[in-house]
């Protein structure tokens, strides 16, 4: 332990000249600084990729929005190569921590290369299925993200960095992956604090009319890339579906915000679940759910239009009890200013959950609010058990699939948690 304390004062504790071999290098001439106020690169030095705007003390007068900048400490020595943007909070994104490396079209390359080479090797590369291909700040490419749906391509822009070299990333996702379609998406606040504006639609290739069908855990789901939530699909909780339908057999399965049905279709389709209902507040979601039982030849899946949270009260209420709940709601917050609001609603929701539950029923609970920590969310369920009497045991806690990898540079890409409980 004395050991660890004095690595931990040395390197992650001390002072910004004894943090990382990086700041004896001098910064390079032909590339605009953002230098940095005293006792802000520590984060830098462990590759934090954001440099927050309060953090900056001067950005070089020939910068402009867009540019590649180098990061440099108070005293002038360099950190890391960046994307300036002066109308964000995130003022220089990160991209290259190499001083030999600066950031050109060979290093975007590069990195593209890294991403899909990794989903090669982790075995996400089938044409039938679906996958993560870039995910942003824990691919290296803050600001892109890049979902495949069998041969067609998604693109979510949520980085200026990004925006400004569109066209030369379409290039090479077209060189490399040779898909049908490329889409482009985007999300109407994040464009916004990155000052940039987005066109959503098919940009390369053609889109099929019939829509796509993707084929995950041996159930099939039908895709809209134009209308579906995030890139059209919930690709991080793939596996966690599959884990869930082990512990539905023969068991009522109650699905909320179910969207279009992927958990509660899954535990009907290879977990063996004796019935299902799937809910959701969204029209579009539920037709979406009853057009996938369809698909997959499923009697025993009941689709409901509902607020979902006034239908666990009504359930509950009524005395309704099923042998297992799934909770997989949106994001409750999107800042830890609104955290406490959050929790309540989580609270809630599990809550009402636990009421529903036979004895030893299966709670599946789910949280994409990343400012939502997992200690907060055993915090809270830790109340649902206190305040409900009943024992919660935690059988599985799962985070998204290993096409979404969390950098332990960045841990706010660490956002989903999944908790398979029983309840007895």
């Amino acid at each position: 332990m004395a050991k660890f304390k004095e690595f931990e004062s040395t390197i992650i504790g001390g002072d910004d000249s004894s943090q990382d071999p990086a700041s004896d290098q001098a910064a390079t001439a032909d590339v605009p600084f953002v230098r940095l106020k005293p006792r802000k690169a520590q984060p830098f030095f462990g590759r934090h990729p954001w440099v927050l705007s309060q953090g900056v003390d001067e950005v070089e007068k020939r910068a402009s929005n867009g540019d590649v900048v180098q990061l440099l400490t108070d005293k002038g020595k360099f950190i890391a190569y960046g994307i300036l943007n002066f109308h964000s909070r995130i003022r220089v994104r990160l991209y290259s921590f190499d001083h030999s490396k600066p950031i050109t079209d060979e290093f975007w390359k590069e990195k593209i290369e890294a991403a899909l080479a990794l989903r090669k090797q982790i075995n996400y590369m089938d044409e039938e299925g679906g996958c993560r291909l870039i995910s942003s700040e824990a691919d290296g490419l803050s600001g892109l993200i890049v979902d495949r749906y069998g041969k067609h391509i998604v693109v979510q822009i949520t980085a200026l960095a990004i925006h400004v070299r569109l066209d030369m990333f379409i290039g090479f996702l077209q060189e490399l992956l040779e898909p049908e379609s490329i889409s482009i998406r985007s999300e109407s606040g994040m464009a916004k604090a990155e000052g940039i504006e987005i066109e959503p639609g098919v940009i390369a290739g053609t889109f099929p009319e019939e829509g796509i069908v993707l084929k995950e855990n041996d159930t099939l789901f039908g895709i809209d890339l134009t209308q579906g939530q995030k890139t059209g699909y919930y690709l991080d909780q793939s596996e966690n579906r599959a884990a869930a339908a082990k512990y539905m057999k023969d068991r009522t399965v109650l699905d909320m915000f179910s969207y279009t049905g992927g958990f509660g279709i899954t535990a009907a389709k290879i977990g063996g679940a004796k019935e299902v209902t799937c809910v959701d507040g969204s029209g579009f979601a539920i037709k979406g759910a009853e057009k996938n039982a369809e698909r997959n030849g499923l009697t025993n899946v009941t689709c409901v239009e509902a607020d979902c949270f006034d239908q666990l009260k009504e359930r509950a209420e009524a005395g309704e009890k099923y042998g297992a709940v799934i909770l997989d709601p949106p994001k409750f917050t999107r800042t830890r200013r609104n955290i406490d609001e959050a929790l309540k609603a989580y609270y809630f929701v599990n809550r009402q959950a636990v009421r529903l539950l036979e004895p030893g029923g299966i709670l599946v609970t789910c949280s994409c609010s990343g400012n939502v920590t997992a200690e907060d969310f055993r915090m809270m369920l830790l109340g649902v058990a206190q305040k409900t009497g009943r024992d919660i045991q935690v059988l599985e806690q799962r985070g998204a699939s290993p096409d979404h990898p969390v950098s332990v540079t960045c841990m706010e890409n660490e956002y989903l948690k999944c908790y398979i409980c029983c309840v007895r």
